[in-house]
């Protein structure tokens, strides 16, 4: 592994976990869950998504959620948007940290979206002109199905680099999320392309990047490690393994953020994260009903994990 700098995990349990449950959720407990992991030491959260009410049910209160929050000190509060309007009405509700996710391949962004790459790509444009009059405003695009589509199978590196190039022409700062959507990704393809894609644009400061894993094929910690080996420094992960992508036949959860603490605090990574408070989230979280959770070392006596 190269120089042991420390790392940044976004944990999304609030917004990818919680999308795929289908039981409601609380806004209260959704609220008591970003808090706790605020209390963890996270500083940054990603927190539902403005989205149709009628596309994510799970997402209809993210508005309240976010307000509710707004007195949290030195933590980012994030939310996903799929296109301009929701960009819009989350910059009416306050919030200046939004995700943009558009996909890699066409099926999937049809499925994910419902509009073609270029048009979602449109969006993008649109949002960047929103962006340009917020204050402390921060954008995120995940790049979804870059590794694998759960329909057209392995991706083209070159469709990926042309998308990232198309968003680097914007002129914009950027933090790019790298997304194995379907967890079908293998280390070696993340090391590659991640190394590929931040020696092609080193020289840029107002580019970032991150990786947003799934373990669906019990990966997601070693690609982490990977794409750390890479030069990532920004990783995604949900409290308690939750989540996976609605619209990604298969796909199961988030690569579980105590494994991520847990494996890189112990290679004397820093990640700044009090690894029994977020024990305490996941089991929060795993108390939901109609919650498909995951991880690993959750299962494990504390004494072993924390001691």
């Amino acid at each position: 592994m190269n120089k042991k700098q420390e790392i940044q995990i976004v944990d999304v349990a609030p917004r990818d976990g919680f999308q795929a449950v289908k039981a409601p959720i609380p806004t209260v407990s959704k609220i008591e869950v970003s808090k706790a992991l605020a209390a963890a030491n996270f500083k940054r959260i990603e927190v539902g998504s403005f989205v149709s009410p009628k596309a994510i049910p799970q997402m209809a209160d993210t508005k309240d959620v976010h307000a509710a929050l707004s007195g949290l000190s030195d933590v980012r509060l994030s939310t996903l948007v799929p296109n301009a309007i929701g960009a819009k009405n989350a910059i009416e509700a306050g919030v200046s940290d939004l995700v943009f996710v558009l996909s890699a391949s066409e099926t999937h962004n049809q499925s994910n979206v419902k509009r073609s790459v270029s048009n979602s790509f449109g969006e993008l444009e649109k949002i960047v002109d929103m962006g340009k009059c917020v204050e402390g405003f921060m954008l995120r695009f995940n790049i979804a199905t870059v590794f694998d589509c759960p329909f057209e199978g392995r991706v083209l590196e070159q469709t990926v680099q042309d998308i990232i190039a198309q968003a680097v022409d914007l002129d914009f700062p950027i933090e790019f999320g790298l997304c194995d959507t379907t967890g079908r990704a293998f280390p070696d393809h993340v090391a590659s392309f991640c190394s590929q894609v931040i020696e092609q644009y080193k020289s840029n400061k107002d580019i970032g990047w991150a990786f947003h894993g799934h373990d669906t094929y019990g990966l997601g910690v070693a690609n982490a490690l990977y794409a750390y080996d890479a030069g990532v420094r920004v990783f995604d992960a949900a409290a308690a393994g939750l989540g996976g992508c609605p619209f990604a036949p298969g796909a199961s959860g988030n690569t579980a953020s105590e494994d991520l603490v847990f494996t890189f605090e112990n290679m004397g990574v820093a990640t700044g994260i009090d690894l029994e408070k977020l024990l305490d989230v996941a089991a929060l979280i795993d108390a939901f009903p109609d919650v498909d959770t995951g991880g690993h070392v959750r299962s494990l006596p504390r004494k072993r994990i924390c001691g």
